[in-house]
């Protein structure tokens, strides 16, 4: 069942989504190479608490820590190690957080010094990707609609788009329906209407769409051992346009600071 929300919740889940956003903007401040993804863990459940919120991820599902972090061939559910990060490697950082009995639930994929071309192209058309399908998040759309033109521009590039992940509703809980896949038919799924309120995070690999699962039991990796690219927003359904609830300005802050 869809649970559709009122406009005051929307605004306590635009908070949440807002306090994911600046966390994520405290992990651009610190990623760079030689850091550790447990060290960024650190900095993303230190900013979360300070918040008055709480830390998304860290328990749920039995999962370790308050952030995702996966590596270069790792898809997403990375949990973050001690194994310092490199030039060249992209970082996928998942972070959810809950505000008022609410979840913000937001990602960006971090490139490292010198990121080459190619898979810095990958991760352009994935975030081109997420802002594609939040364009069809309106009432009149359909569930189907989002997927469609996410699968449409990424297989144009020739990207893998993962099929065993998908978006998803978003409220009291971190996982409620409808699922929202990237890939699918135009007009089929469920109608899309007010109040509605979603996790888009298109998740593309360079080269297959098959993925695998590590013996650690939560990563996720490409079945070709190829790169891929995770980004997400949360969006809400408001006067039948979607509204994003999330921001990259705090992540595209910090990093313009360091240029």
């Amino acid at each position: 069942m869809i649970v559709y929300k009122t406009r005051e919740q929307i605004e306590i889940m635009r908070e949440a989504a807002q306090i994911v956003s600046r966390t994520l903007g405290k992990v651009a401040e610190a990623i760079e190479e030689g850091i550790t993804p447990l060290e960024l863990d650190a900095i993303a459940e230190c900013y979360i608490r300070s918040q008055n919120a709480i830390p998304g991820f860290l328990g749920l599902y039995d999962f370790p820590n308050t952030l995702c972090i996966s590596v270069n061939d790792a898809v997403v559910h990375g949990y973050p190690t001690d194994k310092p990060l490199q030039n060249g490697d992209i970082v996928s950082v998942d972070c959810g957080a809950i505000f008022e009995g609410y979840y913000g639930d937001h990602a960006y994929t971090f490139g490292i010094g010198n990121v080459d071309p190619e898979v810095q192209k990958l991760l352009d058309v994935t975030l081109e990707c997420l802002n594609i399908g939040v364009e069809q998040t309106r009432v009149g759309n359909r569930i189907g609609d989002i997927g469609f033109h996410i699968q449409q521009h990424a297989e144009k590039h020739g990207y893998g788009v993962v099929r065993e992940l998908v978006g998803h509703g978003l409220g009291t809980t971190m996982h409620e329906e409808p699922q929202v896949p990237n890939y699918g038919k135009r007009g089929r799924g469920k109608k899309i209407q007010e109040g509605l309120t979603i996790a888009i995070e298109p998740m593309l690999n360079m080269g297959t769409e098959r993925v695998k699962y590590l013996s650690d039991n939560w990563t996720i990796v490409t079945a070709d051992n190829k790169p891929s690219a995770h980004f997400e927003h949360d969006v809400a359904v408001v006067d039948g346009k979607p509204d994003v609830l999330s921001t990259f300005k705090y992540v595209e802050e910090a990093l313009a600071k360091k240029k």
